[in-house]
């Protein structure tokens, strides 16, 4: 499970990154970021998500959240600087997880990889 320190859920937190960050999207997610200030602490990435009902019940939303937490997770040591982000889960996304249900592992995990690598917050040359 992921440190709290490492999870965004102040309200305040995800306002200052929609109206301050920047953003890209895919067709499964929306990522927004923010270059922490360093008067906000150092300690590494820390994420933030959204999924909302419109992508199913409770079982459904978790698993997409635990399944972005553990790619997240994958990718937090890449990170050139301190960045906040938060991610938005598409109703898209649900096609994704349908698929890795089935046995194809690391499609939400890739698609996460591909929008962070898009804006550019991954150090080059990583895996």
């Amino acid at each position: 499970m992921a440190a709290k320190r490492s999870r965004l859920s102040r309200s305040s937190d995800f306002q200052r990154i929609y109206r301050q960050g920047s953003s890209t999207a895919s067709r499964f997610l929306v990522l927004y970021w923010f270059k922490r200030p360093a008067e906000l602490g150092d300690e590494g990435p820390r994420l933030g998500l959204s999924v909302s009902k419109k992508l199913g019940g409770s079982v459904v939303r978790n698993r997409i959240k635990r399944l972005l937490r553990e790619a997240f997770r994958a990718s937090a040591g890449q990170f050139a600087e301190e960045y906040d982000l938060v991610v938005i889960a598409r109703p898209q996304l649900n096609e994704l997880v349908a698929r890795e249900r089935e046995g194809e592992k690391g499609l939400v995990a890739a698609a996460l990889r591909e929008l962070l690598g898009r804006a550019g917050l991954l150090v080059p040359g990583e895996p």
